[in-house]
C-alpha cells in the first residue's frame, strides 16, 4: 500500500538535503545559477584585494573616539601631539586615511614611497589614495626599481630627524608596508649606501639565507631592527603594518624598524666569514663591526608605558583569504582555507593543487597513494601536514555527503626557477602549470577551475596579476599550435596566456595599491551523486548538489 510513496519520498529527502545545505551556507541558489564559475572566481579575487586596500585596513585598525585613538584595544590620547612617518609601497593610501581620521591632531609627517607612485595612482584612478593639497604630511619618492638610492636615503634622514625630536608627550604613528626596507636606507656612519648595498648584494650572491641577510642589514643600519623606535624614545610608538611576508613576522617586514632586535657584531662577522667575505669588507664596515656590543646597550626593554612600542598587523594575506571565504559562501561555495604560507617552487605547488583537485573530484574512493603524495609534497611547499589532513577530511566528507561546490583558498609566495628570458610571473606560471595538472579532467562548469593572482595587481614585468585555468587548457593550446613545454622552459607564461583563449584567461585588475602576496583558489563544482532508492538507476538519477 505504501510502495507508491517510496519514489516521491526519495526525491523529497533529496530536496531536503539540498535545502539544508542552502540554509547552512546562507546562500540563495539563484545566485549560483546566474554567475559562471569564472565570474565567481574573478569576484572572489576582487573581494580579497578589496579587504586589504590601504585605506580599508587603516579604517578597520584605527578608531577615533572623541580626542583619542583606539588601536588594538588600547587608547591613545590626542592633544595635537600626533606625528606620522611611513615607508612602503602601500603607505601613501594608509597615510591619507590616517590623516583623515586624526584631523587637526596631526602635527606633521614624512613618508617614503616608491618613485613615481603618485602619478601612477592618478593614472589608475586611485585618487582616494593620494594626500590632500593641504596635507601636513610630506611625501618623498625614491628607491627607483625597488633599490635603495640617494632619494630614499634622504627620506630616511628626514624620518629619523622627525622621530628624534619627539618627547614623552608625543605619539608617533608608523605606517609600514612591503617594500619598506628599500625605502628606509640609513647606513651607520661612516658606511656609505653603496658600501652597504655591495655587502648585502655579495652576501646574497654567495647563497646566504634571508635570516642571515637580515641580520647583516640590521647590524649596518641605524633604523632597522628597532632602530626607528629607539630614535623616537621616549615618545609612544604605534606601528600599523600591512604585511607582505609569510607568517607576518614583525622583525622581517621592512626589516623591523619598530621591533627591538639585538644584533651582536660577532654574529655578523661569523656570517661574513662563513661566506669568505670578511677579508674583502670596506674599511667603514670593519670599523662599525669592530665597535663591539649591541647597538643600544642602555636602552630599556619596550614596555606598555611611556616610550613603549605597539606593533599591530592591520592587513595580511590571512585577512584577504577570510574575506574571500565569506564572499565564497554568499556565492554558493563551501569555503575551505588550506594555508596562507604556501611557498617553494611552482612545480611542486602546482602538483599539490592538481592532486587536491583529483582527490576532491573523484566519484570513487581516492587511492591512498594520492593522499600519500600530497602529504609528502606539503612540507616542501610550506603547507603543514595537519592543514593538509584537515583539508582532505573536509573535501572527502563533502564528496561523500554531497555538500555542493567548494572553494579551496590559499595564499603565500611561491618561487619560479628562471631558465629562460620570456615574460611572465610566478602567478601566471603557477596557473599555467595547474592547468596542465588538470589535463583530462572535466571542464567547467562540471570540472575544477584554478586562479592565482598577485594582490598588488602586477605579476612580474607584465600588466597581468595572474591567470585562470582549467582542464581544457592543454587541448586549447594544442589546437592553436602553442608550445607548452617551450613556454615553461623560457618562463614565457604571459605571452602564452595572451594567445590562448584570446587572452581571456589573464587576470588584469590593474594596479591595486596594496600587496599581501598572492591569492590562490581552486573552485571545485558539485560532484554528481546518485539519489538512493531511485528505480530509474541511470544517468538521469545523477544530480549536482
Amino acid at each position: 500500500m505504501h510502495q507508491p510513496l517510496q519514489q516521491p519520498m526519495a526525491r523529497i529527502l533529496s530536496l531536503l538535503q539540498s535545502q539544508t545545505l542552502v540554509t547552512l551556507t546562507g546562500v540563495r541558489r539563484t545566485v549560483v545559477c546566474r554567475m559562471s564559475l569564472e565570474a565567481r572566481a574573478r569576484e572572489l579575487f576582487a573581494t580579497a584585494v578589496e579587504a586589504v586596500q590601504p585605506d580599508a585596513v587603516v579604517r578597520r585598525g584605527v578608531e577615533r573616539k572623541d580626542d583619542s585613538l583606539v588601536i588594538d584595544g588600547r587608547t591613545f590620547a590626542l592633544r595635537n601631539n600626533l606625528h606620522l612617518v611611513g615607508f612602503g609601497k602601500a603607505v601613501l593610501g594608509m597615510a591619507a586615511e590616517a590623516e583623515r581620521i586624526a584631523g587637526d591632531h596631526l602635527v606633521k609627517g614624512v613618508i617614503s614611497v616608491p618613485h613615481g607612485i603618485q602619478e601612477t595612482l592618478r593614472c589608475h584612478g586611485k585618487s582616494q589614495m593620494l594626500l590632500k593639497d593641504n596635507s601636513r604630511i610630506k611625501v618623498m619618492e625614491g628607491a627607483k626599481h625597488n633599490l635603495p638610492d640617494g632619494d630614499a636615503q634622504h627620506a630616511a634622514q628626514c624620518i629619523k630627524q622627525l622621530a628624534s625630536e619627539l618627547t614623552e608627550k608625543d605619539l608617533l604613528l608608523v605606517l609600514i608596508s612591503g617594500g619598506g626596507s628599500a625605502l628606509l636606507p640609513a647606513p651607520i656612519p661612516p658606511i656609505s649606501l653603496e658600501e652597504k648595498h655591495d655587502v648585502t648584494r655579495r652576501l646574497a650572491g654567495a647563497g646566504a639565507t634571508i635570516q642571515e641577510l637580515n641580520t647583516v642589514r640590521r647590524a649596518l643600519s641605524l633604523l632597522k631592527g628597532g632602530g626607528l623606535a629607539h630614535v623616537a624614545h621616549p615618545a609612544q610608538v604605534v606601528a600599523l603594518i600591512l604585511s607582505d611576508v609569510i607568517g607576518d613576522p614583525l622583525d622581517l617586514i621592512a626589516s623591523g624598524p619598530t621591533v627591538r632586535t639585538d644584533v651582536w657584531p660577532e654574529e655578523v662577522i661569523s656570517i661574513l666569514q662563513s661566506y669568505k667575505l670578511s677579508d674583502s669588507l670596506p674599511a667603514s664596515v670593519k670599523e662599525v663591526l669592530g665597535r663591539g656590543s649591541p647597538r643600544w646597550e642602555n636602552i630599556k626593554e619596550e614596555s606598555a608605558g611611556k616610550g613603549g612600542v605597539l606593533n599591530t598587523v592591520i592587513g595580511s594575506n590571512s585577512i584577504a583569504l577570510k574575506s574571500a571565504g565569506r564572499r565564497a559562501r554568499e556565492l554558493g561555495f563551501r569555503p575551505v582555507v588550506l594555508s596562507g604560507d604556501v611557498c617553494g617552487d611552482v612545480k611542486a605547488v602546482s602538483r599539490l593543487y592538481g592532486l587536491l583537485a583529483r582527490f576532491a573530484s573523484s566519484r570513487e574512493e581516492p587511492p591512498p597513494e594520492l593522499a600519500a603524495e600530497m602529504l609528502r609534497l606539503g612540507p616542501e611547499v610550506g603547507v603543514e601536514s595537519w592543514d593538509l589532513c584537515r583539508t582532505m577530511q573536509v573535501l572527502d566528507e563533502g564528496r561523500k555527503e554531497g555538500w555542493g561546490a567548494t572553494c579551496l583558498l590559499a595564499g603565500g609566495e611561491p618561487t619560479v626557477e628562471l631558465t629562460g628570458k620570456g615574460r611572465g610571473g610566478r602567478n601566471q606560471e603557477l596557473a599555467l602549470r595547474v592547468g596542465l595538472e588538470l589535463r583530462g579532467m572535466e571542464q567547467p562548469p562540471k570540472g575544477p577551475m584554478f586562479l592565482s593572482g598577485g594582490t598588488d595587481g602586477q605579476d612580474g614585468p607584465t600588466d597581468a596579476a595572474g591567470a585562470i585555468t582549467d582542464g581544457g587548457l592543454w587541448e586549447e593550446a594544442r589546437a592553436q599550435g602553442l608550445d607548452v613545454e617551450g613556454t615553461l622552459k623560457d618562463n614565457d607564461s604571459f605571452t602564452f596566456l595572451s594567445k590562448v583563449s584570446g587572452g581571456q584567461r589573464l587576470l588584469s585588475p590593474g594596479l591595486t595599491g596594496t600587496n599581501v602576496m598572492d591569492v590562490h583558489m581552486l573552485l571545485l563544482p558539485s560532484i554528481p551523486i546518485r539519489i538512493p532508492n531511485d528505480p530509474e538507476a541511470d544517468d538521469r538519477s545523477l544530480r549536482y548538489m
